[in-house]
């Protein structure tokens, strides 16, 4: 009665469970009387003696066939938009590439313009629903992973320079974006003038749980001097957009002898909706 695609798994997984007591559940495909296969979800519990042996299992079989083909419409509904979004970015890429070859004046601003956009990219890749192939390797609702995900492109392959280091928070769709371009412009940042402009600077993020807030702190060491900004440039100001008015925290800058210091708070509700 098993769909023979299934027969292999369902078999692996209820070994397991028999042999180490351990909860069964698996989705697999079920003959029905009328010769259909339908998609079913199957649980099942040990029951222990007193001595603690298993006796018996309890089990169930739920037909999930309708629910089951409602997932996979909107997977691939989700799949499409994602897809189309991807495009979108390509296209706003190269139409900046083509203002900039029009405007040679406008080339140092449309190269900023479009790292912000290839972060933004990045950002919608990674938390974007994905294939069983294409999906990353780490966890895609984690803070840890999207910070992992952005810093690749300043990362010598020979030994990182930007550490990610405390408590992993679960993140979502929603702040990824304004989270991509916070971190993506103090990385940018430092690339132009701070720690990761010179060979030995490193930069440590740690990231702590403060009550009801995340706390993210961004500190630069051993690289050159830093003077502190006589004025408040876009980049101070996406910094501050990000996180106060689209994530709803605070951001507080240190410009320290041995470099930059940001300490940033976001509310918890903020990284991800319940």
């Amino acid at each position: 009665m098993f769909h023979p695609e299934d027969q292999e798994r369902a078999w692996t997984i209820w070994q397991h469970s028999m042999a180490t007591g351990a909860p069964y559940q698996i989705e697999y495909r079920l003959r029905r009387a009328d010769g259909q296969y339908r998609w079913t979800l199957g649980r099942a519990l040990p029951m222990y003696d007193d001595n603690g042996t298993i006796v018996r299992w309890f089990g169930t079989c739920t037909d999930i066939h309708e629910q089951k083909e409602a997932s996979e419409q909107r997977e691939i509904v989700a799949h499409e938009l994602s897809h189309r979004i991807k495009n979108i970015f390509a296209v706003i890429s190269g139409l900046i590439n083509l203002s900039a070859r029009s405007n040679p004046g406008f080339g140092p601003i449309a190269s900023d313009l479009r790292e912000r956009v290839t972060a933004l990219g990045r950002a919608h890749d990674f938390v974007r629903p994905h294939s069983a192939q294409s999906r990353p390797s780490v966890s895609q609702n984690s803070l840890h992973g999207l910070l992992s995900e952005l810093f690749l492109p300043y990362q010598p392959e020979a030994a990182p320079r930007i550490y990610v280091q405390g408590v992993d928070f679960e993140i979502d769709d929603r702040s990824a974006t304004p989270l991509a371009l916070l971190f993506h412009e103090l990385a940018t940042n430092a690339v132009k003038y701070g720690a990761l402009s010179s060979d030995a600077g490193v930069v440590e993020i740690a990231t702590r749980r403060d009550g009801e807030r995340a706390v993210l702190e961004w500190q630069e060491r051993d690289g050159p001097v830093v003077n502190v900004p006589t004025k408040t440039g876009f980049g101070s100001q996406l910094i501050e957009l990000s996180v106060v008015r689209q994530l709803g925290g605070t951001v507080e800058q240190r410009w320290e002898p041995d470099g930059l210091r940001v300490a940033i708070a976001i509310p918890n509700p903020a990284l991800r909706r319940d």
